[in-house]
């Protein structure tokens, strides 16, 4: 098959044959799958109604965004200790109003941006800045897969160690040597290869899967309690703030989408409709009780890895969510795979994110013998790998990524053009 101009082997709007389509679209379900179900039981959500969510939040994220843009909604980790605190004291209605307001920011967002533009978007986020934020993105995650890849129940476990190290060294086995059907789905490999590996090593329990049922309905739930409507202020006053650090995090995805891709979505379709998405997303999640959903890196890292783009494949994904969501027994089958797999192949996927911020580096040819792209690119790089986050009260924390995010942007735009020492 002849690869497209910006190397893809299936672009945005191709759609792969039936059986291809199937695996590719199954590999993405299985990349997100162990993140978009943590948030819930980290919470006391329904894992089943997230995984709803995330399904029909990157559908209508599709819709919205006219088929354009390769994203898929996942439950985001962002409003984690808010979500928590409220589910222990007044239960999912605050919850869910928070979640509402949350996507409701997105929308004023969206709109505002639908007046003002985009043009100051390429003033913002020049080469020297967006090449260190999207490596941030990547290695801020490195942390969470190796703890993934060696603890087990809070102990360090080196058959967890051994466990992802194999899964590791297989992903990239398949991604070398294979070539074809099968060379389309080296993460898919690499977590079957994991799970079997995790099995002969005894860290796999499936009796979760011998107690679920087939079919099993989501618990949903809303914003309306059992004793009637009652309005959260505080719910809505500690989550919808947290949007800002969402919204960093929405930028970043978009501009590594855009990067490996090749395509310009905050030209086509455009900011407005890509936050829209976004928004509605977290409203319908509230809805219907689902957590928060963002733009998940795990799928980037796959897209970057396998070369596939085609919105076909994230929609078929997303509709493999909602189906799975309501068979008990696939969903409690994917919720057995290890971590020692999904951070042996985190690795893998985490990775290839900062490699795409290292190849933006390299084709805009950012000289780091000045020190004003070095001056951006240092505070950005450590802030965000190491987390360098902002907390403020028990419930709002402002992550090392959105640091980072605003400091290398306010960087870019207050610091001369060359240093006193180099004039």
């Amino acid at each position: 098959m002849a690869a497209k101009p910006n190397n893809a082997i299936y672009d945005l709007h191709d759609k792969p044959p039936f059986l291809t389509w199937l695996g590719l679209s199954l590999q993405h379900l299985f990349s997100m799958f162990g993140a978009t179900v943590l948030v819930p039981l980290l919470v006391g959500l329904n894992p089943g109604v997230a995984l709803f969510t995330s399904g029909i939040g990157t559908l209508l994220h599709l819709l919205i965004t006219r088929g354009k843009v390769p994203a898929y909604m996942g439950s985001s980790f962002a409003f984690i200790v808010p979500m928590a605190a409220l589910m222990k004291t007044i239960g999912y209605p605050a919850v869910a109003q928070g979640i509402i307001a949350v996507g409701l920011v997105y929308l004023v967002v969206a709109v505002v941006i639908t007046f003002t533009g985009t043009h100051w978007i390429d003033r913002l986020f020049p080469a020297e800045v967006v090449g260190p934020i999207i490596m941030v993105i990547g290695l801020s995650l490195a942390g969470s897969a190796a703890s993934s890849a060696t603890m087990l129940n809070g102990h360090y476990d080196w058959k967890i160690f051994v466990v992802a190290l194999i899964t590791l060294l297989g992903t990239i086995a398949f991604n070398m040597f294979l070539k074809g059907f099968l060379g389309l789905l080296p993460v898919l490999l690499g977590i079957v290869f994991g799970y079997i590996v995790a099995m002969l090593f005894g860290l796999v329990d499936l009796s979760p899967v011998a107690a679920a049922h087939w079919f099993q309905l989501p618990n949903y739930a809303t914003f309306i309690g059992h004793d009637g409507f009652h309005f959260y202020p505080g719910a809505v006053l500690s989550m919808a703030p947290l949007a800002l650090v969402t919204l960093s995090e929405h930028l970043g995805h978009l501009m590594v989408l855009s990067k490996i891709t090749g395509h310009d979505f905050f030209e086509n379709p455009g900011l407005e409709r890509t936050l829209a998405g976004d928004g509605t997303a977290s409203v319908v999640a509230g809805l219907v009780g689902g957590p928060a959903v963002t733009s998940y890196g795990e799928n980037i890292g796959v897209m970057q890895l396998s070369r596939v783009y085609s919105v076909w494949v994230i929609g078929g994904a997303a509709f493999f969510a909602v189906v799975f969501s309501f068979i008990g027994k696939l969903s409690a089958l994917i919720s057995t795979i290890p971590g020692a797999v999904t951070g042996g192949v985190g690795f893998m996927l985490y990775g290839v994110i900062a490699a795409a911020g290292l190849q933006v580096i390299v084709d805009n040819k950012v000289d780091y013998s000045k020190k004003r792209n070095l001056m951006i690119a240092a505070p950005v790089l450590v802030v965000g790998i190491g987390n360098f986050h902002l907390q403020l009260g028990a419930q709002m924390d402002f992550s090392g990524v959105a640091i980072a995010t605003l400091l290398g942007i306010i960087l870019n735009l207050v610091l001369p053009k060359v240093a006193a020492s180099e004039q």
